[in-house]
């Protein structure tokens, strides 16, 4: 497993919404550190990649929003180590402000190296607003796009697709292309933090069915698929019938996608977050920034050990007949947690983005 990238993260910006579905469980409390001791620790880590390991690449980042106090300041600080968070901010759960503000704060980011903002909408104007649990969050989106479109500063919107939603895509995509988008896409919602609450209403093939030409151009079928299908493209690569396939149906569309999959499949990278709180930023920062990278492989390495592949859990708990969309890292991730409950494991979570995490790819 090749590590490639390191990232900090401190959770110390307060989010103005309380999202259903909020990968960090937000419930108005903040678990990171002071921003100036984490961008300190950012900083030195930073030099020390460059000089001892310029293979690895570096972001730091903040949270639970982007709004930070003093955010043109912390975007410098961004761009003078070459993270990647100095010229993308994810602009949900920004606290209101007056055309005004929001124009001077727009035209700020710009200057000071931000090229693109990213916005999400669960639906029309009042279900937006209550999934967000914050009223006139959509007003103000809108606002925002407008604004941004007025400046010249690249948005890309994302949709989330779930069964109580799906009769609102066509109004909302119907609004929202009425600006200037640099992309708009549809995704399915993870079950990550309070995602998991959103399991019962999970998008699922029969959603998929009403949704319209317009709005399936926009999802990515390559990336989300029911789980039926998910199993059968797996079985398929498990017992070598790609070969079969070829000189059989001469499916290319079913090689292409059994070709995706063996790529997915195939998890020999990673990339891990070292995530800053109050009990653990004593302890990293005595730490050597090496020590500090083998103690998160060492944490991704001990969970995976105890984790059977996704094709062996598959085989335990893929249901031919699921009709619920996931992207194949939240189906594996599904399967973990089965498997960790019925086997009673006491195991480190390291896909809690809450704490120290890694990501496989």
């Amino acid at each position: 497993m090749k590590t490639v990238s390191i990232n900090v993260m401190n959770l110390c910006v307060p989010c103005a919404n309380r999202c259903r579905y909020c990968l960090l469980s937000y419930d108005g409390r903040l678990s990171g550190v002071d921003y100036k001791r984490s961008e300190d620790y950012a900083k030195r880590f930073s030099a020390w990649i460059r000089e001892n390991r310029p293979d690895l690449s570096f972001l730091f980042g903040f949270g639970y929003s982007m709004d930070h106090p003093q955010l043109l300041g912390t975007i410098d600080f961004l761009n003078s180590i070459d993270s990647p968070t100095g010229q993308f901010l994810q602009f949900d759960g920004m606290r209101f402000r007056d055309e005004q503000e929001l124009d001077e704060l727009l035209r700020g980011i710009q200057r000071h190296g931000v090229r693109l903002i990213d916005l999400t909408f669960y639906g029309t104007r009042e279900y937006h607003d209550r999934f967000a649990a914050r009223k006139g969050d959509y007003e103000y989106m809108m606002t925002i796009l407008k604004r941004a479109n007025q400046i010249g500063l690249d948005v890309k919107v994302g949709i989330a697709l779930s069964h109580e939603n799906i009769g609102q895509i066509d109004e909302l995509m119907d609004e929202v292309e009425t600006y200037r988008l640099e992309r708009i896409f549809c995704f399915v919602p993870h079950a990550e933090g309070r995602g998991v609450s959103l399991n019962k209403v999970r998008f699922s093939q029969d959603d998929y069915e009403q949704l319209s030409e317009r709005a399936k151009e926009h999802f990515d079928t390559n990336r989300y698929k029911p789980e039926f299908r998910w199993v059968k493209l797996i079985e398929k690569l498990s017992t070598e019938m790609l070969k079969r396939d070829r000189t059989q149906s001469g499916d290319r569309s079913t090689e292409h996608e059994l070709t995706k999959i063996r790529e997915l499949l195939r998890l020999e990278k990673r990339v891990l977050t070292v995530v800053l709180t109050a009990e653990n930023v004593d302890r990293f920062e005595q730490m050597s920034f090496a020590d500090t990278i083998s103690y998160l492989e060492k944490l991704d390495d001990d969970y995976y050990r105890m984790m059977p592949t996704l094709e062996e859990l598959m085989d335990l708990y893929g249901d031919p007949e699921g009709d619920k969309y996931y992207s194949l890292r939240d189906l594996y991730l599904n399967y973990q947690r089965r498997y960790i409950r019925e086997n009673n494991l006491q195991i480190y979570d390291i896909n809690d983005e809450r704490q120290c995490f890694s990501r496989r790819f």
